[in-house]
């Protein structure tokens, strides 16, 4: 799928999540600004989209997404949902299937990459 289709849907959706590498990055254009996936689900519809800014990596991007929806269904603000979500992350560790050794999360490298762009409501 190119930004072209992205931007033409009709989507009627609060939220757009985007939890892959790198998904809040785009290409500076002269006179547009930044231009990719995030402004693409905007100018389609998506009232705010959670998109992450650098590599990430899988458990603990797996978790934290399961914390911000658990947070989301709870009735927090998407805001609120992303923000304890991370908290809950800082305060956690792991066994990276990569190395088999036990991660401790605090570093912002795990938790840090996803942020919220467009309407931080509930």
């Amino acid at each position: 799928m190119q930004l072209s289709d992205i931007v033409e849907l009709r989507l009627n959706a609060d939220l757009v999540v985007l939890s892959a590498c790198e998904t809040g990055l785009g290409r500076l254009r002269d006179g547009e600004g930044i231009v990719g996936l995030t402004r693409a689900f905007l100018y389609a519809g998506a009232s705010s989209a959670a998109v992450s800014l650098w590599k990430v990596e899988d458990q603990s991007t797996s978790l934290l997404m399961e914390r911000f929806y658990q947070n989301l269904k709870r009735g927090l603000s998407k805001s609120e949902a992303l923000r304890q979500a991370k908290l809950d992350i800082m305060r956690s560790a792991v066994n990276l299937k990569a190395t088999g050794m036990r991660q401790d999360l605090a570093a912002p490298f795990y938790w840090a990459p996803f942020i919220l762009v467009g309407d931080w409501g509930p």
